[in-house]
């Protein structure tokens, strides 16, 4: 007997039976006459007019992934990947696994190049941090924040290990005193 069966088995048993003699009966259909033609009729309209549009919207929303994830993250070769992303749609999508890769790669030479790994628009937002400085001084502004920002996970990560090693670590004052001594 099953556990987790609260009945006891007579009443499965019973309830089984019924079940079974009720699909073995004869029963009636309820449809009007003629609804079948009827749905029928408007499943084809549905299927010639709707069905393409809807798959052509699909494909073109699917083709400008790519682009949108570029400027979701200032990727600085966004503008070639929109260039991409539309020739991919001329020629039947065969570009778009490109366009999707170049996306999500980040131009490591792109900075070495140019200082920056962001496009230029970024730098030009009117609501962003950099709106009212020139294009150079803004990505030099952008660089010393992100080596502070660094800087100070750099000093993180010191603390931490010196915590970890329980070094004592004498006061600039006390290391002088020795020098001079």
């Amino acid at each position: 007997m099953n556990p987790y069966c609260t009945q006891k088995w007579p009443n499965h048993f019973a309830l089984h039976l019924a079940t079974l003699i009720a699909c073995y009966l004869p029963s009636s259909a309820w449809a009007m006459a003629g609804m079948e033609e009827k749905i029928a009729d408007v499943m084809v309209w549905v299927v010639i007019i709707v069905m393409p549009f809807a798959a052509i919207y699909l494909f073109w929303k699917v083709h400008v992934l790519p682009e949108v994830y570029a400027e979701k993250i200032n990727h600085p070769q966004k503008r070639a990947i929109q260039v991409l992303c539309l020739l991919s749609l001329m020629v039947g999508g065969l570009l778009w696994p490109l366009a999707w890769l170049w996306a999500f790669t980040k131009p490591t030479h792109y900075k070495l190049a140019y200082g920056t790994d962001k496009h230029d628009d970024f730098f030009l937002k009117p609501d962003g941090a950099h709106a009212d400085k020139a294009l150079d001084l803004s990505i030099v502004d952008d660089e010393m924040l992100l080596l502070k920002e660094k800087l100070d996970g750099l000093n993180r990560k010191r603390d931490l290990i010196l915590s970890k090693q329980m070094i004592p670590v004498a006061p600039p004052a006390a290391v002088e005193g020795k020098k001079n001594a």
